[in-house]
């Protein structure tokens, strides 16, 4: 076991598998009775109001999963985002101030390098998927699929049925492609993931936030190691994370890959880090989990998937088509 009171290695808070013991946001056996009397569209708006308390959000989530989650459809709810040309990335000035904002946690300031320069890119009008793909979701998939392999979050391989509308995580960036192709087949509309900047200017926005919130960490909108849940949540039960254009979960919950591997930015240097030593080549993931801390939740930080149970990966869809 971890002698915690040694002195850790650069960065060793941020590789910590187990998070502290913490009771957690409990509901009453009132509360639940209270709750059950909603109805599922009931319980779907109580899940995204953003004045409820978090256990009763939690709560309507978990009886939502049982009943049947009208916010899940056959094909994603979708957030339009208007194209442009828009600013991807960070000043190389701001790197030192943010790796000693997240030192606590042990970020260094060659992991926030990755996000630099600021740089222009064009962007076509496109839609966003306002929650990441669900269990629920995946499992259709799978019942359609079946060479596919199952999410290594799935006890024994098992469909999770209480957390039916939770982000599905533990696959891999080519099964979040192949989840993409397939559903374009069955519902006969392009899907894909988004873009890395695609990504970016959904959560940042015009206004270049640091947050899809705005420019402070608040670990009240974010399913992050600092909300003490260190599990999955119902989709869009963090409703002050909102972005600008509408999405949910940008920030926390399960990490969500792009369509993009890893590369420098243009004008920016390669980063070797300890992903690129472990793994090689990567795809990259954005809006860190419930496993990671809060600086994954930043709207710049670019990611990756470790090996190992630290970093539960998911994604969302895009489409560069009107929704039909």
């Amino acid at each position: 076991m971890t002698d915690l009171r040694a002195p850790q290695p650069a960065g060793a808070a941020h590789f910590t598998e187990e998070a502290d013991l913490a009771e957690g946001p409990v509901a009453s056996a009132a509360v639940v009775t209270r709750l059950s009397t909603h109805g599922p569209a009931g319980l779907a708006a109580l899940v995204e109001e953003v004045t409820a308390p978090l256990a009763d959000r939690l709560t309507a989530g978990g009886l939502l999963a049982l009943l049947g989650d009208p916010r899940i459809g056959d094909r994603p709810a979708l957030c339009p985002v208007p194209g442009g040309e828009v600013e991807i990335g960070l000043d190389p000035r701001r790197v030192a101030p943010v790796a000693a904002a997240w030192a606590h946690v042990g970020v260094t300031a060659e992991w926030i390098d990755k996000e630099t320069p600021v740089h222009r890119v064009e962007l076509a009008d496109y839609w966003i998927a306002r929650y990441p793909v669900t269990n629920a979701e995946y499992r259709r998939y799978l019942a359609d699929t079946p060479t596919a392999g199952r999410p290594r979050t799935w006890y024994l391989g098992a469909y999770p049925w209480e957390r039916a509308n939770h982000p599905v995580a533990g696959v891999d960036a080519d099964d979040a492609d192949r989840y993409a192709a397939w559903l374009s087949r069955r519902t006969g509309h392009p899907w894909r993931l988004p873009t890395e900047a695609e990504w970016e200017h959904a959560a940042a926005g015009p206004r270049r936030t640091d947050f899809p919130w705005g420019d402070g960490f608040d670990p009240t909108a974010a399913n992050t190691r600092e909300t003490g849940l260190h599990t999955t949540s119902p989709v869009g039960a963090f409703p002050a994370g909102r972005s600008w254009c509408g999405a949910l979960d940008l920030a926390g919950n399960v990490e969500e890959y792009v369509a993009d591997d890893y590369r420098p930015y243009p004008g920016g240097r390669a980063v070797h880090d300890d992903l690129v030593t472990r793994v090689g080549r990567y795809r990259v993931a954005r809006g860190g989990s419930f496993a990671r801390y809060g600086d994954l939740a930043r709207t710049r930080r670019r990611h990756g998937a470790h090996p190992g149970p630290l970093y539960p990966v998911g994604f969302r869809l895009a489409t560069g088509e009107p929704p039909r």
